[in-house]
């Protein structure tokens, strides 16, 4: 089995939090495993020579190769949390983290949930992810999930017939309908729990601003033109929501669920807008390079010059962005490559993601200069081409932030150089083979839960702290 039983081979998804979208860790792609795909998060770094990837969830093949068998990881690499695939479309765009319960056709179960209020379905997640959680052996925690060679498969083959093993002693994940209930109801009488050391200060207050911010956020949403309609708000809003009991009523026991579907998705220069009332991941859709169309794709790269090199240990680390470049044609017919912002590794983050980083009219060649005439080697700089075109500038929101004039130059080796005119600041790139870097890269925990600021929000701190969070929280980032 392979991404592609996904309908996600050499794609990225972007991951929605509920009310919000984050920052951190928010580009998730499906790369092949061992017989199984897996869900791997992009960790916002510096520049190294491994990229930090946490995983997300596994996908695993069942003796007919057909994807069967789900996990959700949790912070800890020994947790796991058995779920089940409800369905998922052919060519699917999106992902929902949901539950279902064991009567009934499972089509008509993954309906009922949507109908649920926001606070109910996230209250019932929660207590899933509590009741669920299974461990694999300690000799297997540290097992590689992809074959970096021959040498790891072995390994590979005990940790999956022990996930296998897991999954049925686990009924599949599914939980007594009763005891979700008494969670429920324990939990409502000893409220949430609070986070450890002084992070649960810093959420707190970080919901506190949101929740200022909200008031301006409601007022200017007019102005944002978000689409709503067009990405199907009405599946995740209902006149009368279901009562909570009700739907656990329907079943003897109750399970998380994994539901592909494909949606009629609207976006603003390549990036998707996203439901802010739903636990899922939203497929960001890949230009192929073609001929007149050679840049599009996913890019990576670092702010000044010489470019930052991955080696370079002995140098100041610079931050590693990721980028899509696609195509687009403007009003007048002219084609357009739009650089959208996907992940950032900076401390502090003035443009949220979203954010056309720059514009560069392909019809319109430069005549400015490439500032510099040798690398950082001493090696002379070829320059290929260049096109005229807008840097992002201070500004307000995702949709409409200010630019200043600027060039794309293409250089040798296949990089590519925007430099701001009347700064000189360049943005340097390099295409990336995502699933590549995260074979080589290094397993992370997973990174906490961030408010949003992917839209209208003028800046963000991203903050790496040494404490992490247990799996109730991931599917809400």
């Amino acid at each position: 089995m392979s991404s592609g039983d996904l309908h996600l081979d050499g794609a990225a998804l972007i991951l929605s939090l509920p009310e919000d979208n984050p920052e951190l860790g928010n580009l998730v792609a499906a790369v092949p495993g061992f017989l199984s795909v897996v869900a791997a998060r992009a960790i916002p770094q510096e520049l190294s020579p491994r990229l930090r990837w946490a995983p997300v969830f596994e996908l695993l093949a069942d003796a007919h190769g057909r994807p069967a068998i789900l996990f959700l990881h949790g912070h800890q690499p020994a947790d796991l949390f058995p779920a089940r695939l409800s369905s998922l479309q052919p060519h699917a765009n999106v992902l929902f983290l949901e539950a279902q319960t064991d009567q009934g056709p499972i089509a008509s179960s993954s309906h009922q949930f949507p109908r649920l209020a926001f606070g109910d379905r996230r209250r019932l997640l929660d207590s899933l992810v509590a009741a669920c959680r299974v461990t694999l052996p300690p000799d297997l925690v540290a097992a590689p999930l992809f074959a970096r060679s021959e040498e790891d498969l072995p390994v590979l083959a005990a940790r999956r017939e022990a996930m296998l093993r897991l999954h049925m002693e686990a009924g599949g994940g599914m939980v007594c309908a009763t005891e979700v209930e008494g969670l429920l109801e324990a939990k409502k009488k000893t409220g949430p729990t609070p986070s450890p050391s002084d992070g649960g200060e810093r959420i707190r207050l970080r919901r506190s601003l949101s929740a200022v911010a909200g008031y301006v956020r409601n007022s200017l949403r007019q102005m944002v033109t978000r689409s709503v309609s067009a990405n199907s708000r009405a599946e995740y809003v209902d006149t009368k929501h279901l009562p909570l009991a009700d739907f656990l009523h329907t079943g003897e026991s109750v399970g998380l669920s994994l539901r592909g579907a494909r949606m009629r998705l609207s976006t603003y220069r390549a990036w998707p807008s996203m439901h802010d009332n739903r636990f899922a991941l939203y497929k960001l859709s890949l230009q192929a390079p073609m001929p007149g169309r050679e840049y599009a794709g996913l890019w990576g790269g670092t702010f000044g010059w010489p470019p930052g090199r991955p080696k370079d240990e002995c140098k100041p680390r610079k931050a590693l962005f990721f980028l899509l470049l696609s195509y687009e044609v403007d009003s007048e017919g002219k084609l357009l490559l739009i650089a959208t912002k996907v992940l950032e590794g900076t401390h502090y983050v003035v443009h949220p993601n979203g954010s056309s980083m720059f514009i560069a009219r392909m019809c319109e060649p430069s005549t400015e200069a490439f500032p510099w005439q040798t690398d950082g080697e001493s090696r002379n700089v070829d320059v290929e081409r260049g096109f005229a075109g807008e840097g992002i500038a201070n500004g307000y929101g995702l949709r409409y932030p200010g630019s200043k004039p600027g060039s794309l130059f293409v250089l040798q080796d296949g990089q590519l150089a925007f430099v701001w005119r009347e700064t000189g600041a360049v943005l340097t790139l390099q295409r990336l083979n995502l699933e590549e870097l995260m074979k080589k890269g290094e397993r992370v925990p997973a990174l906490q839960p961030v408010p949003n600021f992917a839209y209208l929000t003028k800046s963000y701190s991203n903050v790496f702290t040494p404490w992490q969070f247990g799996f109730s929280q991931v599917y809400c980032l």
